[in-house]
């Protein structure tokens, strides 16, 4: 399963600093002019979990294959993207593509032109929200008017998403986002309120970018931003992209140690980002682990075993018959799959079973 997350925000943030950390590559221009990243550049970096290493070392695997995780960087937004303005066309094309919007906030003061002229985290979380709310808002205006007909003619779908429709249309209005709704609906509410594929309604991760000297505790700034993130039921991180990106360039893991030591940090700045996106998309990762190699995969929490099997081949979950299952805790206890088959530990499981966090699995199929 792929994890797709958008790193917006208004110009001069830090977006393509933070993308080229994030990715170690050049691949986005970082400069101090608005619109320096005019196509959305895709970058897929790995995902580290030191599970995976326990898994390899103890089952003497060839190869380490960790799952990865996907960040576009799409241009900077200014006020009117809604409508046009800047790169909003595009702005609001590339974003609704993503999973999860990653809001990079500027909370540094410095000499970087801030396209509004002074440094305010919350008001600038507060144009992006806008704009997206404003486009959703003409969408659904526009969307409702089509459903009356449709519900006119005792279309079903129509009569399902009318109401959905519009108690979206209410929050928007009150200047709410979307998203808000999703705590009040039941399972099919939600499968049809997503078909709606709305802007405001994608989970957010804000994204504190702090001089160097606050990484590891932030500002002022920053802690507004988490007050924010925390009445809206979002998630917040402190991370100078700065740093980032000069951990970036350490290739030896005893330098970035040192380093972060330096710094008082405990762990790089992507760590906590990659740790608050998946709590934002309830993803949680299962293993495979063998001699030629031990590898990690990512499922939506709440799948079941035979969803698990297809995030590796489709053949797997059409032809499922069962998964023999060991937790990761019983595969470092026992020393291994044969270990745990000595103990007792590993578990037949069928097609009803929910993946849980840490899972070591073996599936067995036939197609």
């Amino acid at each position: 399963m792929g994890f797709n997350c958008g790193i917006v925000g208004l110009p001069n943030v830090g977006k393509s600093t933070l993308f080229n950390a994030l990715t170690a590559t050049a691949a986005a221009e970082a400069a101090n002019y608005p619109f320096c990243t005019i196509e959305p550049n895709t970058g897929r970096v790995a995902v580290p979990d030191p599970r995976l290493d326990d898994l390899a070392r103890i089952a003497k695997s060839a190869k380490i294959l960790p799952t990865q995780i996907e960040f576009v960087d799409i241009a900077g937004l200014v006020k009117g993207a809604s409508k046009g303005e800047g790169l909003g066309n595009q702005f609001l094309a590339n974003i609704r593509e993503t999973h999860a919007i990653v809001h990079v906030l500027r909370c540094f003061e410095g000499d970087v032109t801030h396209v509004d002229g002074s440094v305010d985290p919350i008001r600038d979380a507060e144009t992006v929200e806008t704009e997206l709310m404003l486009a959703d808002l003409e969408s659904l205006e526009k969307r409702i008017v089509a459903l009356e007909k449709r519900v006119r003619g005792q279309d079903k779908e129509a009569k399902a998403l009318m109401p959905l429709a519009q108690k979206a249309v209410e929050l928007l209005r009150d200047g709410k986002p979307a998203r808000l709704m999703l705590a009040d609906l039941d399972a099919e509410e939600t499968r049809q309120f997503k078909l709606m594929q709305l802007l405001s309604a994608k989970p957010v991760l804000y994204v504190c970018n702090v001089e160097e000297e606050n990484a590891g505790i932030g500002n002022a700034l920053s802690a507004k931003v988490a007050e924010k993130a925390a009445a809206e039921g979002a998630e917040a991180v402190v991370i100078s992209a700065a740093i980032e990106s000069e951990i970036a360039q350490l290739t030896d893991p005893e330098e970035k140690r040192e380093f972060l030591d330096s710094l008082d940090l405990d762990e790089p700045g992507l760590t906590k980002l990659i740790r608050a996106g998946y709590k934002l998309l309830d993803l949680l990762t299962f293993f495979t682990v063998g001699p030629k190699e031990a590898r990690a995969w990512t499922v939506r929490r709440g799948a079941k075993a035979p969803e698990a099997a297809g995030e590796i081949h489709t053949d797997f979950q059409r032809g499922f018959i069962r998964a023999e299952t060991i937790s990761f805790a019983d595969y470092v206890a026992t020393g291994g799959e044969q270990g745990a088959k000595d103990a007792g530990k590993m578990r037949v499981e069928g097609s009803e079973y929910v993946v849980q966090d840490g899972d070591v699995f073996h599936f067995r199929f036939n197609v």
